[in-house]
């Protein structure tokens, strides 16, 4: 059972003036994994914070995998994106441009997302759309190759190819 940090990043949300609908829905979501919330805070979107949670969640709290919600879009206090940059120590683009490819198709806006996820040294962060409906779409998108990404993060020296098929190189006949 993998350990979850979620954090919802949202200037109405840390001051209640909006619920949080989308930090819950991926607690329902990860349970396939299967995953545990480990730890949930809603944030306002100010980069020194959310890198600072960034890091207690992973080298503090040990979660395996934070997701955050909010802050990924255009808007000058949308800035998820940078305090995750500073977080990470290496940056994992296939998940992000698999969640913009794949959003494109119901939601052209979608390529509009910033979003990244990255490593921490053994933590996998990934940053999600702020809308409920953006994060049941884009979790669907990923959620096929989180664990396995977890896995590899903490160590695993299993072969990729043996535990997801279509992860095997394809060579030409």
């Amino acid at each position: 059972m993998f350990a979850v940090g979620i954090l919802t990043i949202s200037d109405k949300g840390s001051r209640g003036e909006r619920e949080d609908k989308s930090g819950p829905e991926i607690g329902r979501l990860i349970a396939s994994l299967p995953a545990r919330v480990a730890a949930y805070e809603i944030i306002p979107d100010e980069e020194d914070l959310i890198c600072r949670k960034l890091v207690e969640y992973a080298d503090e709290k040990k979660v395996d995998l934070i997701l955050t919600t909010g802050g990924t879009g255009l808007s000058p206090r949308d800035v998820t994106p940078e305090a995750t940059r500073r977080a990470i120590h290496r940056e994992i683009p296939g998940i992000a441009e698999a969640m913009r490819m794949e959003g494109r198709k119901a939601t052209p806006t979608s390529l509009l997302s910033r979003a990244v996820a990255g490593l921490r040294f053994q933590t996998l962060i990934v940053n999600l759309p702020g809308s409920p409906r953006a994060v049941r779409e884009n979790l669907s998108y990923i959620l096929p190759v989180l664990k396995h990404a977890i896995e590899k993060a903490r160590g695993d020296p299993g072969d990729c190819a043996v535990q997801i098929p279509d992860c095997r190189l394809r060579t030409a006949d």
